[in-house]
């Protein structure tokens, strides 16, 4: 009889957990395929329908796989820098040092929004080197943002090389606590976030994305995630992928986003 209740309480949590158990499909698995082949990508894309708790992919077991976060980072290093006060608001100016910069784009003074979008890579290197290991590896945990390898000697690279791994589950989970206030930040910091992360406002939706590029040990990693507010349903995506051919990356960097557009267009998203 001691094992009783135990049972009731396994069968009846049981229950109510396949109740509220998430879906998956792979029915757009070939029309995703398809689209990268396009793009001579390989990789996966997942998107996730909040309000029907489905989640959309063309390979769910790579959508399981972790990957270095190369510029998605972004995300959080702006809310961490925000929290820190490293960031005042979306309008701060990142000033350019006048050094020589992989791409002239990144070679001026620019806002923490527009280096955002713009992806300038020594602009948040300077950004983390101000937070600090002590306060980045704090808010990390803080964040539940795992997997982060940091260190003094890794502070202002670990997200484009080394061993920080986070998988597209993982960015589309920490982009659901973000956008539905489940973080433990500031409200003030979510709508300085939320201001930063836009990437565009229409009459029937808000696009809010992210592009992600690392070369570790010149093997090429892309990802574009972000989130698409159709009220009254929001849908969450993360793409990961890589060139078919690793010497070959003419589509690589437009690639990503065409590709996501085109799931979400399939999927009515758009």
């Amino acid at each position: 009889m001691r094992y009783f209740l135990p049972l009731v309480l396994l069968l009846f949590f049981g229950c109510d957990f396949q109740a509220n158990n998430i879906k998956r499909s792979d029915e757009f698995k070939g029309e995703i395929e398809k689209f990268l082949a396009e793009q001579d990508l390989k990789g996966t894309i997942l998107v996730f329908d909040a309000k029907n708790k489905t989640y959309y992919s063309n390979n769910f077991q790579l959508a399981e796989k972790g990957y270095l976060p190369a510029s998605t980072f972004k995300i959080v290093n702006s809310i961490i820098a925000l929290e820190t006060n490293v960031l005042k608001d979306e309008n701060d100016s990142m000033r350019w040092d006048g050094q020589k910069r992989a791409f002239e784009t990144w070679e001026k003074n620019m806002t923490v929004r527009e280096a955002f979008h713009a992806s300038c890579l020594p602009c948040y290197q300077e950004v983390a080197r101000h937070i600090g290991v002590k306060r980045m590896k704090s808010y990390l945990n803080k964040l539940h943002y795992s997997n982060m390898d940091v260190n003094e000697s890794t502070i202002d690279n670990f997200w484009i090389e080394g061993k920080s791994r986070i998988t597209p589950f993982e960015q589309i989970e920490f982009l659901q606590r973000l956008y539905t206030k489940k973080l433990p930040i500031l409200n003030s910091t979510y709508d300085k976030m939320i201001r930063i992360f836009e990437k565009e406002n229409t009459e029937t939706y808000k696009y809010f994305a992210k592009t992600g590029w690392s070369q570790d040990n010149d093997h090429n990693n892309g990802w574009f995630v972000g989130i698409v507010d159709k009220k009254p349903s929001i849908y969450y995506f993360a793409l990961n992928v890589e060139p078919e051919d690793q010497k070959n990356t003419r589509k690589f960097a437009a690639g990503r986003e065409i590709v996501t557009n085109e799931v979400l267009k399939l999927l009515q998203i758009l």
